[in-house]
Order: structure tokens, then sequence, then C-alpha cells
């Protein structure tokens, strides 16, 4: 027992595991060190940057604004933050910023530009993988998606709507409305999930009882389907005081959505002919406007990726580029959210879509880290094996940085522990060949 060559193994295997340590260590947040983080490939001169989220920079609030559009009225109160719910909704490991991925199911597409994003199973509501799910970033104009949720629950679809100024002046994105149109509230929807139009938001929300009200309609669902990251302050999107939302608040938001049959149509129309209306007389040498097609602003949808369900775009400069979409293949349904990101030179935000979806479509079903939760009254019926996704004993990876996960600390205490052991074995060795 006291021989050369028991000295030189027992000294190679604290070698080792000290090798091994150090590994575990210097692997930090985006090893494998980290829960065992999916490491995302890096390729040959890459042409943008993904924001890096680990250090939980959005947990609280919204980025900087570039502008002045959130900018409160004299005299008028900021909204303050939203509460963080602890733990987190969804399961404990989706409190992690970085990536959070399983890494049997490979590594996560590696040129996306969001700095939150989100890939679930829409039918199960797995959440397959995320990054920053819970960071709060601006929705733009996928909140309208929340819009079409209470229209389509308070308002009759074949009602006439009439137009008025403040409707066809609205900023941003428009479906074309005018003095003279007749529009029902189906026309009015259709353009509001396919081309984003702004004035179709404000006319609903009009007939909704007002944008006061529609918000406080808007955000009261919110809650009730568990969307505590979210708070709609504008009923288009248009970047207002206090707007936040979440890759995890709207892939409950567009789950709740695409239940709705009448929702599945709409979103899922490449083209749609929208009417139109008369000359103006105040508008000299005005001429009549016809009816005319208009196109889905869902690139994927109109460039026929197969079996694409259907998606909601969104951008303004503080938010940036938003999508929230669903595909199916071989039955099985895809949802993604991305927040916060760019269309860069070879890389269009449609084609990270598309790798995205992939992702989805190659990973095992019982892959899992963590869950899209039921609207509140809906949870006792929830299947168990989905509720118990939410385990946070689950093996899960997430590359946080500021704090490790539950199986990092188990890993790092059991390679520490192994390590003592050795120790106290090669000490104990040298004390007995002393005698």
């Amino acid at each position: 027992m006291t021989s050369g060559w028991t000295r030189r193994t027992a000294s190679a295997l604290v070698a080792a595991l000290l090798c091994a340590l150090l590994c575990v260590i210097s692997l930090g947040p985006a090893g494998v060190g980290r829960a065992g983080a999916v490491p995302v490939p890096t390729s040959p001169s890459p042409v943008f940057t993904t924001p890096v989220t680990d250090h939980c920079p959005h947990k609280v609030g919204t980025p900087p604004a570039v502008d002045e559009s959130e900018v409160v009225a004299p005299g008028s109160t900021t909204p303050s933050s939203l509460p963080v719910p602890t733990p987190a909704i969804g399961g404990d490991d989706l409190s992690y910023c970085g990536v959070v991925a399983d890494p049997a199911a490979g590594p996560v597409p590696p040129r996306l530009t969001s700095a939150g994003w989100l890939i679930a199973d829409l039918d199960s509501g797995h959440v397959l993988a995320a990054k920053d799910p819970h960071g709060r970033y601006r929705p733009a104009s996928t909140i309208k998606v929340l819009l079409a949720l209470i229209v389509l629950d308070e308002l009759d679809l074949d009602a006439t709507v009439v137009p008025t100024a403040e409707d066809w002046s609205t900023e941003g994105d428009s479906c074309g409305m005018g003095p003279g149109g007749h529009y029902t509230v189906r026309d009015l929807l259709t353009g509001l999930v396919m081309v984003s139009g702004n004035d179709c938001a404000n006319a609903l929300a009009r007939e909704l009882g007002g944008v006061e009200t529609t918000l406080e309609k808007m955000n009261e669902r919110a809650r009730e389907l568990g969307a505590a990251d979210t708070r709609a302050a504008s009923p288009s999107g248009l970047d207002a005081a206090g707007m936040s939302s979440s890759p995890y608040d709207l892939a409950l938001i567009f789950r709740a959505a695409m239940a709705q049959e009448t929702f599945r149509e709409l979103i899922a129309k490449p083209t749609f002919r929208f009417p139109g209306y008369p000359r103006r007389p105040d508008v000299p040498g005005d001429k009549d406007h016809p009816a005319y097609d208009m196109y889905s602003s869902n690139r994927l949808l109109v460039d026929g990726y197969p079996g694409m369900l259907g998606g909601k775009t969104g951008y303004t400069d503080d938010a940036r580029k938003t999508f929230v979409g669903a595909a199916e293949r071989d039955g099985r349904r895809i949802l993604i959210v991305q927040m916060f990101g760019l269309s860069v030179e070879g890389d269009m935000y449609s084609d990270q879509a598309r790798e995205m979806f992939e992702y989805g479509f190659r990973t095992g079903p019982d892959v899992t880290v963590g869950r899209l939760v039921e609207p509140a009254g809906d949870e006792a019926a929830e299947p168990p094996a989905r509720r118990a996704a939410s385990s946070s004993d689950s093996h899960l990876a997430s590359s946080g940085s500021d704090t490790a996960s539950p199986m990092s600390v188990r890993v790092l205490i059991g390679l520490v522990s192994a390590l003592a052991a050795v120790i106290l074995l090669l000490l104990g060795l040298r004390l007995f060949g002393r005698r």
C-alpha cells in the first residue's frame, strides 16, 4: 500500500480531480458546468451581436428608451415597475436570464439577435428552450394579440364601425381607413393581426369603450393568463410609459389566442381584401380609394414556410423587432417568441425565426425546461405530467452567469467532496508509510 506505484496513482487521481474542478470553474456561465448549458456554436466572421442578459439587466424594467415616446405628460406620474413574481412563473429554471436549454436537445440556434426569446410546444405547454424568458421588453405590435382576445370576447364581428379622423390619423402602420368607408369589426380585426393596422386598433378600442377602458381590459386579461410581466400602455403597441411584456408572457397570450378558431383563421390569412372609401371632398384632387389586397406582415406565412399557422410581428425604435408565431409539422405545433432583436446583413429576423422553429421540431417530446401555465382557474384541470414539468429539481440547463443553477451547485459540491476524499486518502497513505 505504500509503494511508489500507489503514491503515483493517488497523485494522478488528485491531479485529475483538480483539473476537473478547474474546468468547472473556468467554464463559468456558458459552459456545461452551469447546469449543462448548451453552448452556442460560433460562426466565422459574425455580423451580429447577441445581447448579453446573463446578469439580468431587464429583470425589473425594460431597456432604456432611445426616444421620448415614453415621456409622461406634465403633471402625470411615471408608472412604477411591475412586481417580479417569486418563484418564477412556469418553473424555477425560467428565472435564469441567460440561455436555458436541455443539452440533450442539441445546440440552440447560434445567430439569434434577440435579447429575449422562447421556444415552446403549443399543445403541451412545455417550454423547450429560452433566453431571458421573464426579461421585461416592449412588445410593440405583438400586444395586438392581447387586444384581439378582448375583441373576440366582447364585440360582434359583423357589427359596422364608423371610422373617425383620429383613426385614420393614427401614427404608424395603417390599413387605410377613411371617411365614408364601411367596415365591420371582422375587417378591422383582420387588419389588426395581418398588417398591424394602428388605425384598426384605435377604432376597435373605441368600440370597446375607449382607450383607457380597453387597456384595463387588456391588463386584466393578462393577469388572468398569468402574464405578470405584461402591462399594455397602448392598444396598438406604440411605445408608451409603462409598456412591458416578456417572451414568456407573449407565449401565454398567443397560446390563448390560438385556442380560438376565429383567431386561428384570421392569423393564417396571407392576403385579405380590405374595404376602400370614397374620395375626400376636403382633399383637393382626391379620387376614390377602392378596396385593395393587403398582405400579411408575417414573412414566413407569405413566403410559404411549411406548416406556418400564423404569427404577429412588431417594431418600434424602443422595442426593436418582435415576433410571436406558431407552425405545425407531423401533428406537432411549435410556438416561438422573439423580443428586442434586429435583422442584420445575412441574418434576417424571419430567418432567425425559421431556425427557432427547426430547433423546436427536432426536439424530443419529453424535453422541457419549464411550462406555460394555464389561465387562472384552469390549473386544477392541468394534466399531472405537465404540472410535474415545473419541478425545480428537473435536469435543466441554464447559462445564467450571476446565479448558479441547482444542478451546477450539486456538481461543484460533488467534485469538491471527491477531491477532499482523495486528499484524505493520500494523507492516510503517507502517514501509514511513515510507520
